[in-house]
Parts: structure tokens; sequence; C-alpha cells
């Protein structure tokens, strides 16, 4: 399968497809006698897998190592449940964080809407901001 089909199949790029292919996530194709790349059928299986993959936010060196034990014959399981795991408390920790963050925002938009501009001295920056 020539890279425009795949890419049709895929919903990627062939960028993308050829990205991925120099980033070791997939194994070079063979090649035809034009020199165009003939993937095999199995590539959209694989290239759909890091697409799904990717939207659950696992990175391209997680990817990569996923991979190497499918390929390697390893069922990768209990690496994708430790990833899957890590993914999950990093997503907690920056809930926790934004909740803190929008806390403060809502205090200072509670101050903005209570500030007059012209009772602002010059030396002031911001006495929205100032605490």
């Amino acid at each position: 399968m020539q890279i425009g089909a795949l890419a049709t199949a895929t919903g990627l790029t062939t960028k993308t497809i050829r990205f991925y292919e120099q980033s070791g996530l997939l194994s070079p194709p063979p090649r035809t006698a034009g020199g165009y790349r003939d993937y095999p059928e199995h590539t959209t299986a694989r290239l759909k897998f890091i697409r799904d993959a990717q939207s659950a936010g696992l990175t391209l060196a997680e990817l990569r190592s996923v991979l190497e034990l499918r390929d390697a014959g390893v069922a990768p399981c209990d690496q994708v449940r430790r990833l899957i795991a890590r993914h999950l408390r990093d997503i907690d920790r920056r809930i926790i964080e934004l909740r803190a963050t929008r806390a403060v925002l809502r205090n200072l938009a509670d101050r903005a809407a209570a500030v007059d501009a012209d009772t602002c001295a010059e030396a002031d920056i911001c006495t929205i901001l100032a605490r």
C-alpha cells in the first residue's frame, strides 16, 4: 500500500507517517521498483494504535517502548497499565493545580471588578495584581 492510501486509511498525513518511520515507530517498508514506499496491510492497524495511544496522552517514547515489547513477541499489557496509572496520577495532580489557579484567578477577577482605574496612582503598576 502506498503512503497516500495509508494516510487515507488512517486519517494521518503522509508527513506524519514518514515522521513515525523516522522515529522508529514503523519499520521502513520495502520499496517498489519505482522507489515508492510499499507498506504492508498490517501497518494500518499499527498506525491506528499509535494515533489512539497518542490521543490518550502517551508520548512517542512511551509508545516506542510498548511497540518494542510487542515486536519482541511480549504482550505489553503490564507496561501499558503502568503508563496509564502514571498518566492518571499526573492528570490528578494537574487538576489540583488548576483548581488552585482558578481560585486565585476568581479572587483577582473579583478585585478587578472593584478597581476604578481612575484612582490608580502613577507609581502603581497594577493594583489588581499587587497584594
